[in-house]
């Protein structure tokens, strides 16, 4: 339930941001906003624990036709056949390399900034392995609408350092995986099954949701 009440809230968000961007006249503008203003008041009684920094965030600091965000994730398997994971600082828990898609680069630019930035080690991306819409998957629920690029990318080194906001890094195998605490926001075992898979098939097939 949580979840779906979740996804509604970021449509409304949507519709209210899209509006306000694109509303004929003043009298639409003020209902927007109005509408904008009522889903920040439903996301914090519904999320207490949310500032009013981060409810700014969410509703009101981007602007135009309102569209997902995108998450990049880097995929980088060593000689052994196992997979780069970073634990990150701010839940303790293990990831992909990664982080939100940033203006002026592309995706595979991203996935190699990131992996340099969190693991320490040079990178070259080589292919898409997947996009998929969270809302389909087992991830927790967000207030943010939210596509997930995983990339596959090839290790020009194996030397391992974390970086500012990364307080260990490794390389680890399925198995190994499924006994770590895992940054479920950012990651989630099936993706991980998912990648794995990937690697094993060699046939190089995009899944898209």
């Amino acid at each position: 339930m949580e979840k779906e009440l979740s996804i509604l809230l970021a449509k409304l968000q949507g519709i209210a941001q899209t509006g306000k961007k694109y509303g004929k006249d003043i009298f639409d503008q003020e209902r927007y906003e109005e509408l904008s203003q009522v889903t920040k008041q439903l996301m914090s009684t519904l999320y207490p624990s949310l500032s009013d920094q981060v409810l700014t965030i969410l509703v009101d600091q981007d602007e135009g036709y309102a569209t997902p965000k995108v998450d990049i994730r880097a995929v980088v398997f060593n000689q052994a056949g196992k997979l780069l994971l970073v634990k990150e600082k701010s839940d303790n828990c293990w990831s992909l390399p990664g982080g939100w898609a940033d203006i002026g680069y592309s995706p595979k630019e991203i996935a190699e900034k990131e992996t340099m930035e969190e693991a320490g080690i040079s990178v070259k991306a080589e292919r898409l392995i997947a996009v998929l819409d969270m809302s389909k998957h087992d991830f927790p629920p967000a207030l943010t609408y939210v596509y997930k690029f995983f990339i596959r990318c090839e290790a020009e080194n194996e030397i391992l350092k974390p970086g500012i906001e990364t307080n260990d890094v490794g390389f680890f195998s399925l198995q190994e995986i499924y006994l770590l605490p895992l940054s479920k926001e950012r990651n989630i075992i099936d993706n991980f099954e998912m990648i794995f898979a990937d690697e094993r098939s060699k046939e190089n097939v995009v899944i898209c949701d």
